[in-house]
């Protein structure tokens, strides 16, 4: 081809390839790399969450107390801030398909009810006056106690008591709002004397420990429950799960070496069905011995990480990632990652949240680990 005709060659590419950006296409024939349109290099550049820590102590709850002072409940219904990943910003996503946000509570305050597609939970980390309301049943919780507000379940939320209360949310919004999904309703309403009042707080329909007194007997079914589902039915009936509970299973097997790959793993599921709480999402509880490790391991499902109890740090994509209880870390989906506890003495124990319920309807849920001499095998 003369160099002429390669010119003019270029000339009608670049005005084919304007035509197609216009009007809001992509070429999916280029294959050359050398070329400015190959479409694997453009599929590949898009945006992707990368490992993060953000840090509690230092950045999250300094500027949440200070939010305290200057937002009030008549400025807006939440104090919250959302883990933006820096690989998905703007988006509000802190991996791919989930985002975890912390809220500061100050003394006795209580938000209206509302209810939205995303599935929520709430994880306390300080205080003994977390709040929340969830289809009846008012919940007071603290420290590593777990509440959900599962999808489409009118809920509340604030303190009771005079201090302030802090807890991390875990929301599968991201994926919710990829999937066109997303709705939220503030208008709550009751029937009373026969006619549809709106009000500020739902009626209390069950008493404060319904949960634990009807559900928290592993191994035993409460039939005399009945078959209605609570909420919307999308999730575990059991609404709200104590970290006593947790922490005594996880003593009980104390002298277990646990997994190579995962240490001790408590997950948190529906006890009706043995499923996860979630259809989208799924917790865990994860301990690790004194000076213990994990290996490391990869899964194509995103993971949240915030640590609970004990000091460490971890290792995402050969990169040591240190972080302190109540921390959060991001750790994409496809990322080889470990765990370190540092301290001799004492166990740590990590709080997880994971997509894996939602890679698994898939059939996109897959799980690599490394031996000890460095060797790569397919777990799940």
């Amino acid at each position: 081809m003369s160099d002429t005709l390669l010119r003019n060659r270029d000339v009608e590419l670049k005005a084919l390839y304007d035509d197609v950006a216009a009007n809001h296409m992509f070429p999916f024939w280029a294959t050359s790399a050398d070329v400015a349109h190959d479409e694997i290099k453009q599929l590949m550049a898009s945006p992707k969450a990368v490992p993060y820590v953000w840090r509690c102590a230092e950045d999250i709850e300094p500027i949440l107390n200070r939010a305290v002072e200057l937002i009030t409940m008549d400025d807006s219904e939440r104090r919250s801030l959302v883990l933006v990943n820096p690989g998905l910003a703007p988006r509000r996503a802190t991996v791919s398909t989930m985002y975890t946000a912390y809220r500061l509570n100050d003394a006795n305050e209580i938000m209206p009810p509302h209810k939205h597609s995303p599935s929520a939970v709430r994880f306390g980390l300080k205080g003994q006056g977390n709040f929340t309301g969830v289809d009846g049943e008012n919940m007071v919780f603290g420290p590593g106690d777990l509440v959900l507000t599962p999808n489409d379940t009118w809920h509340n939320h604030g303190t009771v008591g005079n201090e302030r209360a802090l807890n991390l949310s875990v929301l599968d919004l991201p994926l919710v709002e990829t999937l066109n999904a997303i709705h939220f309703d503030h208008d709550y309403k009751e029937e009373i004397d026969g006619k549809i009042v709106p009000l500020k707080q739902q009626t209390e329909r069950f008493t404060p420990d319904y949960s634990q007194k009807t559900y928290g007997y592993g191994g035993l079914m409460p039939r005399f429950a009945g078959t209605k589902s609570r909420g919307a039915g999308y999730s575990s009936p059991m609404f709200l799960y104590r970290w006593d509970m947790v922490r005594e299973l996880l003593n009980k097997h104390r002298e277990n070496p646990g997994d190579e790959h995962d240490g001790l793993m408590v997950e948190y599921i529906d006890p009706t069905t043995g499923q996860p709480v979630f259809k989208t999402m799924t917790f865990f509880a994860q301990m690790l011995h004194p000076g213990g490790k994990t290996l490391p391991v990869r899964t194509t499902s995103s993971l949240l990480v915030s640590p609970f109890e004990g000091q460490g740090y971890s290792i995402v994509n050969g990169k040591r990632m240190d972080w302190k209880e109540y921390d959060t870390l991001a750790i994409p989906g496809g990322s080889w990652f470990e765990h370190h506890n540092t301290s001799d003495k004492e166990p740590l124990v990590l709080f997880v949240a994971s997509d894996e319920p939602t890679l698994k309807k898939l059939d996109l849920y897959k799980k690599w680990g490394k031996s000890a001499s460095g060797q790569v095998s397919q777990l799940v």
